[in-house]
């Protein structure tokens, strides 16, 4: 009969155990002998409890290996598309870069960029040689074109200004970098990127429904109501709060504005735009990070640079600016104005502080109550994060929970505004014998003639 693996291996245990325990009894050995067996003996028993955990991890949950922090399980990632409808070839996609994150994760490290997951052939398919056709969006950094990828899955690749230098080759590599360590459902995802001769080319999830400046100019879909507008503002700032807080290292967008932010096909947000990302100080009694101001006029901290401070209260302050465009339409800075019109937070803020925030209100908003008032709390909530020093100032934790409240106590009043009008419609209270006569389709009751039985 043959013996079994296990009942070996403890005969044998049990064996060294005796032998150590006589060899411990014997005076002639020394006490350090008998330390030295011990932890063998120690040591040989966590070696076969960690090969038996081992067998049991690969028969119940499979081959399955850790790729890095980043990395969220494939249930994760089905989840994330179930919720934004999305379909099953974008899930396949998601299961393809799963290596190229493990790659990018590691490069992060040493500060160096490999070749990426592309090639550029695969560019090329992708955006048909960078047609005109496809060509989505254009800035300081490059030409942005939509692609479609074998497998289906659209994307946005962003293609660098030939021959970049400096600043716009670090901007390149900072996006990569900080979009390697981030996954979350209101930011854009990175698939991949490629440096190929003259060419850096960054790959990244395709959201085909504008920006939210776009939006809010009329240029892109139907105007947005004060409902979606407390949607949208409430996903960013979830996304920013993230980025601040629950990721392996704090980040700092020094960026946000309505151009970066994209509106999906159910209007939802997703930040995009990681250029100017910078990590939060190392050191956890840091108050800030000492560096060469970025970010774009109208958005940008005035303690920030006058200081050269930079600290996460720098994006709650452009997150205020952001707050009052979502509130009144307006660009942040708007030279054909009046003059005390033409710095937007300033003549909001004079509003708000006058009492007359209805003025300030966006034209192509409906008026009634409850968004009158989300308008005047919203703005009420800039004017914080617009405080002149940081430390007054909320945190995007803060400003989240403050929006949530809004957006409730907006629902409800939204409710109640449309029983009573439905109410009122059907039993109006102003003269109520014609309201019977209307409700009733009686225009003149004086023609009908009741008979009786």
């Amino acid at each position: 009969m043959k013996k079994s693996p296990e009942l070996h291996k403890f005969r044998t245990s049990s064996q060294r155990k005796e032998k150590s325990h006589v060899q411990y009894g014997d005076a002639g050995n020394s006490t350090n002998r008998h330390n030295l067996k011990s932890h063998s003996t120690l040591k040989f028993i966590k070696s076969a409890t960690k090969k038996v955990s081992a067998i049991f991890t690969i028969i119940f949950l499979g081959k399955r290996k850790a790729t890095s922090k980043l990395a969220v399980s494939d249930a994760g990632r089905y989840n994330y598309l179930a919720r934004e409808g999305s379909s099953e070839s974008n899930y396949k996609s998601f299961s393809k870069f799963k290596s190229f994150n493990s790659f990018v994760s590691s490069s992060t490290s040493s500060g160096q960029l490999g070749t990426g997951n592309f090639s550029i052939e695969d560019i090329y398919k992708a955006t048909e040689k960078f047609s005109l056709e496809n060509k989505i969006g254009e800035g300081g950094f490059g030409t942005v074109y939509k692609g479609r990828l074998e497998d289906g899955c659209l994307v946005a690749v962003k293609r660098t200004k030939k021959n970049m230098q400096g600043k716009h080759m670090s901007e390149f590599k900072n996006e990569i970098l900080t979009l390697s360590k981030i996954e979350h459902l209101n930011l854009v995802r990175l698939y991949g990127y490629l440096e190929h001769a003259d060419e850096q080319i960054i790959i990244v999830e395709y959201v085909g429904n504008g920006n939210l400046r776009e939006h809010l100019d009329g240029i892109q879909g139907n105007v947005l109501e004060i409902a979606e507008r407390l949607d949208i503002a409430i996903d960013i700032s979830h996304a920013v709060t993230y980025l601040h807080m629950y990721t392996d290292h704090p980040i700092i967008h020094r960026d946000i504005k309505t151009s970066n932010i994209l509106i999906t096909e159910k209007l939802r947000a997703k930040v995009a735009d990681f250029g100017f990302a910078r990590l939060s100080a190392e050191d956890p009694g840091a108050t800030h990070i000492s560096t060469l101001v970025k970010g774009t006029a109208g958005y940008l901290d005035p303690e920030y640079v006058m200081t050269f401070q930079l600290t996460e209260k720098s994006d709650v302050y452009s997150f205020g600016v952001l707050l009052v465009e979502m509130m009144t339409g307006r660009h942040p800075i708007e030279p054909k104005r009046p003059l005390s019109e033409r710095i937007t937070i300033r003549w909001a803020m004079k509003m708000l502080k006058e009492g007359d925030a209805i003025l300030a209100m966006d034209p192509n908003l409906q008026r009634s109550t409850a968004a009158n008032m989300a308008v005047e709390k919203v703005l009420k909530l800039a004017y914080q994060c617009l405080a002149p020093l940081r430390q007054s100032r909320p945190s995007m934790k803060t400003c989240a929970e403050v929006l949530w409240g809004i957006r409730k106590d907006f629902r409800e009043i939204a409710i109640s505004q449309s029983s009573a009008s439905h109410h009122s419609a059907n039993f109006p209270e102003k003269d109520a014998r014609k309201s019977r006569r209307i409700s009733f389709e009686i225009e003149d009751a004086d023609n009908y003639k009741f008979i009786s039985a």
